[in-house]
């Protein structure tokens, strides 16, 4: 295929949102491409995109080896990486998801390197004021969970707390500045999971206790209630996943634990409609404690250690995924 024809692909995956795609320069489905390194080497990042930037948060910085409250900002069209203002406190395995151009950061350890106490805060941030305020406090403070938003409401389920893993989830009403008691999720007490909202639903994937779990699950708000999916057919943690168009979820990265451990290379596919998994082309540079981010079909992992344990990187690939055949 000529050259002109895969970035007008490139840009056609996109143009609903107006922005062209830097580094666009595999075909779709064809493999990860390197895009411009990060300013910051760090794990245990969260990550959101608001319109053509993602916004990463948090995590363990290399030159400090602390945790770190800086924000670092990728215009994905220009392949640029700049710096905003911090969070008001250094968090690392927070989360971080967006609703109506706001990114909201929940939980995470806080403390020192030596000392991790998980958080209950929720931030909220303010892209043109380039401005941090403090929401309500969640009734549980936990740290490496899985968090996402549908509606008018944030759902941060599972992860770690003072009393050790858990399966409780906590919502956050919009509207009513409050929080909630959820629904208790199917399996294993689990931390180092993942999650992300589709389709009006909750998804949670993976995680670890003293294993990593395959284990996967759907929340409706509707009726309040769970159900189980089928598992991962690679057991992880420490991952990201993100939505696609046409009713998918990509979810990757993670690291084996035990002596002799690898980060783990394989990506899976969920399709939602026909409950079924499916393989897209392994990470380039596989890494766990790393950021997950959507632009149409294009995925994007960012930092995180490229090595189990206590690793860095700034590494920022992107996996242009084919379109869905029906």
């Amino acid at each position: 295929m000529a050259v002109r024809a895969l970035l007008a692909a490139a840009v056609a995956a996109v143009a609903a949102t107006g922005v062209v795609l830097a580094g666009a320069n595999g075909t779709a489905g064809s493999g990860w491409v390197a895009l411009a390194p990060a300013t910051l080497e760090r794990t245990e990042v969260a990550a959101g995109r608001i319109g053509r930037w993602i916004y990463v948060v948090g995590g363990f910085e290399r030159s400090s080896g602390s945790p770190s409250a800086a924000v670092e900002r990728y215009d994905i069209r220009r392949d640029r990486w700049t710096r905003v203002r911090s969070m008001p406190t250094a968090l690392h395995h927070a989360t971080a998801a967006v609703r109506s151009g706001r990114l909201y950061v929940h939980g995470g350890y806080g403390g020192t390197t030596a000392d991790w106490q998980p958080r209950a805060t929720l931030f909220e941030y303010t892209p043109e004021r380039d401005r941090w305020r403090r929401l309500p406090s969640a009734p549980t403070a936990r740290a490496a969970h899985a968090a996402g938003i549908v509606g008018g409401r944030l759902y941060a389920a599972g992860g770690s707390t003072r009393e050790g893993s858990v399966r409780s989830m906590d919502v956050y009403d919009f509207t009513r500045r409050q929080w909630t008691r959820g629904t208790r999720f199917p399996g294993p007490a689990r931390n180092h999971l993942t999650g992300t909202a589709a389709g009006a639903r909750l998804y949670v994937f993976g995680g670890r206790e003293r294993e990593n779990f395959s284990v996967a699950a759907r929340f409706d708000p509707d009726t309040g209630r769970w159900s189980r999916l089928p598992p991962l057919r690679v057991p992880r943690g420490g991952i990201a996943a993100v939505p696609l168009p046409g009713g998918r979820i990509a979810v990757f990265g993670g690291e084996e634990l035990g002596p002799g451990g690898r980060t783990i290379a394989p990506v899976e596919l969920y399709d939602i409609r026909r409950r079924r998994w499916s393989r897209l082309p392994e990470m380039r540079t596989p890494r766990h404690g790393l950021g997950g981010a959507v632009l149409g079909r294009r995925v994007y992992a960012v930092e995180g250690g490229a090595q189990p344990g206590f690793h860095f990187s700034d590494a920022v690939e992107a996996l242009e995924v084919s379109a869905e055949r029906r």
